[in-house]
């Protein structure tokens, strides 16, 4: 599937190596799952910004990998506008925090699919309930 991947600034790790880890794990997805994603934006951004940061009630030493924003699939109905949905995959605290490339890989594809969890409505607590973990 020919994915829609955005990037911002990053460190760590050239862009275009971040990516193509982001874009594998992507394309390791079921078909049956990665046909619902059609109208689902991936970008890459360096980090979270303050704006996310504030609504997520982030402390100034959390972050976070990955963040999901849209109506979850559970939630939809036939009226709602088709704006795309949007998962952000944030490099830096990735590529910190991972730093031998088979552990990014790893992480990648994990907060990859924890993100695609969300847009199918699968809540944090309903993934620690499944060992998602």
């Amino acid at each position: 599937m020919p994915w829609r991947v955005s990037s911002g600034d990053g460190s760590g790790m050239d862009r275009e190596t971040f990516e193509s880890i982001v874009i594998e794990a992507l394309d390791s997805l079921p078909p049956e799952f990665a046909r619902y994603l059609t109208n689902v934006e991936v970008r890459i951004e360096a980090r979270p910004s303050r704006e996310q940061r504030r609504a997520l009630g982030l402390r100034p030493w959390q972050t976070i990998y990955g963040l999901y924003e849209g109506v979850p699939l559970t939630e939809r109905t036939d009226g709602d506008p088709l704006i795309p949905d949007v998962i952000t995959i944030f490099q830096a605290p990735l590529v910190r925090d991972f730093p031998s490339r088979d552990a990014l890989r790893e992480e990648v594809r994990r907060t990859v699919l924890h993100e695609i969890a969300h847009f199918f409505g699968i809540s944090d607590e309903r993934l620690h309930e499944l060992d998602a973990y």
